[in-house]
């Protein structure tokens, strides 16, 4: 792949408002990612746009670099105090993150005005900022999304070539875990075919609870028609046995049809529970340190607050 071009810009807003998830508002530093996973949801945004879904989506990344500074004065702005998901629309570690340092901004911003948060990456620099998530994890509920859709490390590396590979992204869980943070893993996407057999899931739940992730739970793959084509293309390329079956499974709808998913859900909750990830190993492990009887602002909090997304 060619040399990423990070252009610098200018955004009149940090928070966007999200309807219809487990979080009010989301935040993305960044536009586009340099992980070029061919089955990215967020290349639907780009086309929304106007913009390329394809290199212009993974070669060419804006930088919001006013991002922090417009952040600070919308959190001081808010009235209530719902969660924020950090990562919806691109990946807030991604490697530019090492030289903007945006994700570690917005993190110092909300620890002096709190939101309940959620992270979701693939990517490792995450672990930086255990010493931010922890502080405001004093505060507010704070929960660590790390993806991990397959621990096949040659399907990884074809499907998502420029992210750190699952061995890495596993070791992240693990760090923060002994920090004593909320991460887990999420296994997303689930493609059809290649990750969604019962060894594959089993493998990534295995995986999960070695490193004592908090929790393990999936999302299966959306095609959405500006992500179709580089996802089709990705098969072509590495895949090709399986460009027809995907390309019919997928011909009229962008998501699987629920039969599909009815029976990978029913398949999820029994390696769920025979890995031990029926609750939150997290809220289990507060609950039998705090004093008996006391329940914690956390254990008040909506039970929405405590989702992945």
């Amino acid at each position: 792949m060619g040399a990423v071009r990070y252009r610098e810009v200018t955004v009149k807003s940090a928070l966007t408002r999200v309807q219809g998830m487990p979080f009010a508002w989301s935040l993305n530093p960044y536009m586009g990612c340099s992980h070029a996973c061919g089955y990215c949801f967020a290349r639907q945004y780009h086309a929304l746009r106007g913009r390329d879904t394809g290199a212009g989506f993974d070669r060419e990344v804006d930088v919001k670099h006013n991002f922090v500074e417009v952040l600070r004065v919308e959190l001081r702005r808010l009235r209530l105090r719902e969660t924020v998901a950090l990562g919806t629309g691109t990946d807030p570690y991604q490697p530019c993150e090492g030289r903007y340092r945006l994700s570690r901004g917005a993190l110092l911003a909300l620890v002096e005005s709190p939101l309940p948060l959620i992270v979701i990456t693939k990517g490792t620099l995450v672990v930086r900022d255990v010493d931010l998530l922890m502080k405001l994890a004093r505060t507010v509920p704070v929960r660590v999304c790390v993806s991990i859709g397959s621990v096949d490390a040659e399907i990884a590396r074809r499907s998502e070539p420029e992210a750190p590979p699952p061995r890495a992204r596993l070791e992240a869980v693990r760090r923060m875990r002994v920090a004593g943070l909320n991460a887990g893993v999420l296994a997303a996407p689930i493609l059809p075919d290649l990750s969604d057999s019962d060894a594959s899931l089993e493998a990534v739940a295995a995986a999960a609870r070695d490193v004592d992730a908090s929790f393990f739970s999936i999302r299966p793959l959306k095609l959405d028609p500006a992500v179709r084509p580089h996802y089709f293309a990705f098969l072509a390329e590495h895949f090709p046995v399986l460009l027809g079956p995907t390309t019919e499974r997928f011909a009229d709808r962008v998501n699987p049809d629920h039969r599909y998913t009815d029976a990978l859900e029913r398949r999820v909750e029994h390696i769920r529970h025979h890995f031990g990830f029926d609750e939150d190993r997290y809220e289990a492990q507060r609950r039998a340190q705090a004093p008996r009887g006391v329940a914690s602002s956390r254990e008040r909090a909506p039970d929405q607050l405590r989702l992945a997304i």
